[in-house]
């Protein structure tokens, strides 16, 4: 019988099972995330070789003009070394890490997860899924703002495929649409998509693509060729947000006309 429940655990029948409790739901980039794992033995004894905790995320690439979802390890961390679980027995194991800077903002499409999982030799790791919220910090919401005084509103955002000429850590960037709904781009631009590309506590490498509202055959035209769009790269300090307004008034107006 012992053999037979050891054979049903191996393929998940009567195995172990884990829930993950977070501290919260919403963080920061950088903030330490805590919480408990709480874990039931199944039918028999099963030796636990570690216990894992994934960050994920989706982002979308483009393949022969085919739009597709591929889901990024954002980050993991090791919440336990190798111990056994006795049938029906229950141990909590508390966890924390840091959540990197790069990690996305869980606005518009995107969304972030935490995939929790037991590590067992010759059978089905038994995992749990939890959705988190990544807000954005004090740092980035003052460079969102700076868009709005100009008059952009945030249409949307997500996860793209990064491109070969990045250099980035994760396969994507996260890109957030602003369309001027007032103030002196409206009417002049079409829309200006923020990607940002790197990250810490105290500076954003960004991507401007501005799109110009063109207008006509000779707009047309331009559209078709891409003609219509401006690239520009810039790093924003902390310290700069004061005078960010400005500065990104004056160089988007360079690429309006």
């Amino acid at each position: 019988m012992s053999i037979f429940k050891k054979a049903l655990a191996s393929v998940g029948v009567g195995a172990a099972k884990l829930d993950t409790v977070l501290k919260k739901s919403d963080y920061l980039p950088g903030e330490q995330i805590e919480g408990e794992i709480n874990i039931t033995g199944g039918n028999v004894a099963q030796n636990i070789d570690a216990i894992y905790v994934r960050l994920y995320t989706q982002y979308e690439i483009e393949r022969d003009d085919k739009k597709e979802s591929q889901t990024a390890l954002i980050g993991e961390f090791l919440a336990a070394g190798a111990f056994t679980i006795e049938a029906k027995e229950k141990k909590v194991i508390p966890f924390s890490s840091v959540l990197p800077y790069d990690i996305p903002f869980t606005i518009g499409r995107t969304k972030v997860w935490i995939s929790t999982g037991l590590d067992i030799k010759q059978a089905i790791d038994p995992n749990d899924v939890d959705h988190i919220n990544i807000v954005p910090s004090p740092f980035t919401r003052g460079v969102f703002h700076a868009f709005e005084e100009l008059g952009f509103h945030m249409k949307g955002g997500g996860c793209k495929e990064a491109g070969r000429a990045h250099r980035m850590r994760l396969p994507f960037v996260q890109e957030f649409e602003f369309v001027p709904v007032s103030g002196s781009f409206r009417g002049k631009l079409g829309e200006v998509e923020l990607v940002i590309l790197t990250a810490t506590e105290n500076e954003l490498d960004v991507m401007l693509q501005i799109d110009r509202k063109q207008r006509g055959l000779s707009g047309l035209f331009a559209e078709a060729l891409d003609m219509d769009e401006s690239y520009v790269s810039l790093r924003i300090h902390k310290q700069e947000l004061a005078d960010l307004k400005g500065n990104l008034y004056h160089l988007i107006n360079k690429y309006a006309g």
